[in-house]
């Protein structure tokens, strides 16, 4: 199943990455085409002073000599050989230093992600920020600037003005039938192939999402409205709307994981990725009780829907957002030919998802379930890389129905984990591996008494 357009076609396995939820090309060669074309344009175009909050992000990095070295050494740390010292056409490395790097950022903040059609090697999908530090992140120096404080606290300003962009009538140029435009030959058919597999319908986009298709960006007002479009009525139904044994999925979303026993603490940044259910649900104090939880984890496609439904029927006890990481990835050993050193994992944040639900911003909320076979259950909606905002759109003491709307991401690459408390007899769970996503509101697992 093509999960971006051009992934089918030939890729040299020393170019093919595989990205879980389609956020950066398959091909490596694309992302690195992308962003040499990014830096031709502000090398070519007249020199352009800073957006503001740029220009808090240059005073940051050198008004603070922690930040400075990181944002130096940083680059100076990506591996001087293949495949990251030179692009495909034989460039070497991109970005040069963070002077650079913000250059790149004021140009990339005047636009909307566009359509990625990758056989032609042009746009990217949704996440332009990670294109640009995918390398960097993974450095020791990127690892200790991404987790420190004040980067963060940075980062979510930086996100939020790019966030107030991407909520503006201009930002509905890329929702266009043009090569990289949304609503291209490829992008639609790519769209609904995604949207179309897991009930194995045949909709079009407007049979599918509440839009106009004969309005100008069939009728979205700006890209965050069409990225948190809506379904229509009926197209996901409710698996077994009273039976309270039947757990709804929560977001459209591919398999990752499910782990069962999940301690209370773990070492969340080693290889294994081992869940911490303590750092997951933000210290709150009703996380003692999920200690030994069963925890169901999926990721959301760069082409689905983006909104949250209510697993199961019951009330909302506690719902918040946690401010966290916005790039951090683990540092692992490396795997390659100099015995101790340490490589860049190119398949980037996307293989962290077991360590972005400890510290990446987050919605954390918790369901009193109407089943006392349930009682206590957690909803977490996981921010990555350019998503600035989780937005929670139910309150704390509010009865829900399963399949009621719980809230929605913004702006950028998701994932999600359902946890239910150590002796909740949950089962049939779909496993990991299978390609089409599980749909929103259909059945996700069963719960015996």
């Amino acid at each position: 199943m093509v999960h971006q357009y051009g992934d089918e076609h030939d890729i040299p396995d020393e170019h093919h990455i595989h990205k879980h939820g389609a956020w950066l090309p398959a091909d490596h060669r694309i992302q690195h085409e992308w962003l040499r074309a990014q830096i031709e344009h502000v090398e070519k175009a007249e020199k352009k002073e800073l957006i503001p909050v740029l220009k808090d992000f240059k005073r940051l990095i050198e008004g603070n000599s922690r930040i400075y070295m990181y944002f130096n050494q940083m680059w100076e740390e990506i591996p001087m050989k293949k495949p990251y010292i030179k692009d495909p056409t034989g460039t070497k490395r991109q970005i040069r230093d963070y002077r650079h790097m913000l250059a790149v950022l004021n140009h990339v903040f005047t636009q909307a992600p566009q359509w990625t059609d990758a056989a032609f090697g042009v746009g990217m999908v949704g996440v332009p920020m990670v294109g640009i530090f995918d390398y960097v992140m993974a450095t020791p120096s990127g690892h200790a600037a991404f987790l420190d404080p004040e980067v963060n606290r940075m980062l979510k300003k930086v996100l939020n003005e790019w966030g107030k962009f991407l909520k503006s009538p201009k930002s509905a140029e890329v929702l266009a039938p043009h090569r990289q435009g949304w609503f291209s030959e490829h992008g639609r058919k790519d769209l609904m192939e995604v949207a179309n597999a897991p009930l194995k319908t045949s909709h079009r986009f407007e049979d599918m999402y509440i839009c106009d298709a004969t309005a100008k960006h069939y009728g979205f007002t700006s890209w965050d409205d069409f990225f948190t479009r809506q379904l229509r009525e009926g197209v996901r139904p409710v698996a077994s709307p009273e039976d309270d044994g039947i757990v709804a999925n929560a977001c459209e979303s591919k398999v990752y994981n499910v782990a069962r026993h999940a301690r209370l603490r773990d070492r969340f940044w080693i290889k294994g990725q081992p869940y911490s259910v303590l750092d997951m649900l933000g210290h709150d104090p009703l996380a003692a009780q999920f200690d030994g939880a069963t925890i169901y984890q999926a990721f959301l496609s760069a082409l689905s829907y983006h909104r949250w439904h209510a697993p199961v029927s019951g009330r909302i006890v506690r719902a918040f957002v946690k401010d966290g990481t916005y790039f951090s990835e683990p540092l692992f050993e490396g795997q390659g030919a100099d015995a101790g050193a340490l490589d860049i994992d190119k398949r980037g944040i996307s293989v962290a998802q077991g360590y972005l639900t400890a510290l990446a911003t987050r919605a954390v909320i918790f369901i009193q379930a109407n089943n006392p076979a349930i009682g206590l259950m957690a909803f977490i909606g996981v921010g990555m890389d350019e998503v600035s905002t989780c937005e929670i759109t139910v309150q704390q003491g509010q009865e829900i129905r399963k399949g009621d709307q719980l809230g929605m991401f913004h702006f950028g690459g998701s994932s999600h984990c359902l946890l239910f408390r150590d002796g909740v007899k949950v089962d049939g769970f779909p496993s990991p591996g299978r390609e089409e996503n599980v749909p929103v509101r259909g059945q996700v697992a069963v719960v015996k008494p």
